[in-house]
């Protein structure tokens, strides 16, 4: 597909319908990308998708934003990626913006409370419900479960920090990868080094400004927002679910900008917006500004975890879409990638068994080797709705939006009924 051939108004209509129409998670919106551009308009063929996605899957952060950023710099160009990647978001953290500041003023409230509750049943059977479609996908090798238990092990029982678990994951996949680079299928890139390090100076310091900028500002809130989540930027492989656990540990254990149950409820209404689910990142920039300073510092600190959390993203894809084929070919590389995701499966479960303990129990402790609850803490109203949550999402199959409605208003019912 030459970019001539793709007029400005059909690329903006078509990726901003994108942008709009982007909920249910990746495999939802990346359904609706390929409908788009390869159904319904033809811009890419089917393998030129597929090797897209696969590139995407490879690199830290939502999949399903970078293929759209790639997508659109392969119909026209850098500016057409930007634009794309841009459209797949901005909707989305719009949403966050209002819904994170009603949340922030009105969330104490009873009523919202119950509201709540059901939401975050709901939450315990959407994560559950990625580990059993990412399972399915990454668990190939009796090597693949066997990566997947010790990651959940390390992670519940040792608290080992996801970046280092992701870190060995890929190291052993990497050197355990049989085979050679395929060049018959994978021609040399012609792009010129230097022209890729251009590229990198570029999108690094575009990232690292806002950096410097909050540090220089306020070292001790903006300047530690802009440092986590830059660092959280590199890490997020397997997508929000993944990291959310660590990221959960370090903004309430760590910094103290959110409670436990804050964050349960920011991603329940992450789960609401049009767009990648890493924009929970924005909503607890949100909160945890307007804890500090109100709303001016709420909207600060949003906008530059959003800054932080997105820009690499584009950074990944403008340096590494012109080395697409080549990269695809290399077994090591597509070992280390498999590794990554057994590893990620480990994680997500003990992102599973962490909600439903905060979700089922009011009172949970962390002790010196893993999170327990206190037994006489259960919540049978929080157990009934996460089995409403399960009928509706697991056998009704009801679309996310409605469940996530229904359940709110059980929650809300329920409060008024006892």
């Amino acid at each position: 597909m030459h970019t001539e051939t793709v007029t400005r108004a059909d690329f903006l209509r078509s990726f901003g319908r994108i942008g709009l129409l982007s909920f249910g998670g990746p495999a939802a919106q990346i359904s609706l990308m390929h409908e788009e551009l390869v159904d319904r308009r033809g811009w890419l063929s089917e393998p030129q998708f597929l090797g897209a996605l696969s590139f995407c899957m490879l690199l830290p952060g939502p999949e399903a934003m970078q293929l759209a950023t790639y997508a659109g710099w392969r119909l026209r160009g850098t500016l057409g990626g930007l634009i794309a990647g841009l459209l797949f978001v901005l909707p989305g953290a719009a949403v966050i913006l209002l819904l994170a500041l009603a949340y922030a003023s009105y969330g104490q409230l009873s009523l919202v409370q119950a509201a709540f509750l059901g939401i975050k049943a709901a939450v315990v059977i959407i994560v559950l419900r990625a580990l059993w479609s990412l399972s399915r996908k990454a668990l190939q090798a009796t090597a693949h479960w066997m990566l997947a238990g010790l990651s959940f092990a390390l992670m519940f029982f040792l608290a080992v920090p996801f970046p280092a678990l992701i870190a060995l994951a890929a190291l052993w996949g990497y050197v355990t990868a049989r085979g050679a680079p395929d060049d018959n299928q994978a021609p040399s890139p012609t792009v010129p080094a230097r022209k890729t390090l251009g590229t990198v100076a570029i999108w690094a310091a575009i990232w690292a400004a806002p950096v410097g900028l909050a540090y220089l500002i306020d070292p001790y809130f903006l300047g530690a927002i802009a440092l986590f989540f830059s660092k959280l930027a590199i890490v997020t492989f397997g997508g929000a679910y993944a990291v959310l656990t660590y990221m959960t540990q370090a903004v309430v254990e760590t910094h103290g900008w959110l409670s436990t149950a804050q964050m349960i409820d920011a991603l329940g209404l992450a789960e609401t917006t049009p767009g990648p689910l890493i924009l929970v990142t924005e909503f607890v920039g949100l909160l945890a500004g307007y804890a500090e300073g109100g709303v001016s510092l709420a909207v600060l600190a949003g906008a530059l975890t959003l800054w932080v959390t997105f820009t690499p993203c584009f950074l990944w894809i403008f340096v590494g879409a012109p080395y697409v084929e080549w990269l695809l070919a290399q077994p090591r590389l597509n070992g280390a990638l498999a590794a990554i995701s057994a590893a990620v499966v480990g994680v997500i479960l003990n992102l599973s068994v962490w909600f439903a303990l905060h979700v089922l129990f009011d009172q949970v402790t962390r002790t010196s080797f893993s999170v327990v609850p206190v037994w006489t803490s259960f919540s049978t109203t929080a157990f009934g709705l996460v089995m409403l949550a399960a009928s509706l999402m697991l056998i009704l199959r009801l679309p996310m939006m409605l469940a996530l409605a229904g359940m709110a208003a059980a929650g809300t019912i329920l409060h008024v009924m006892v």
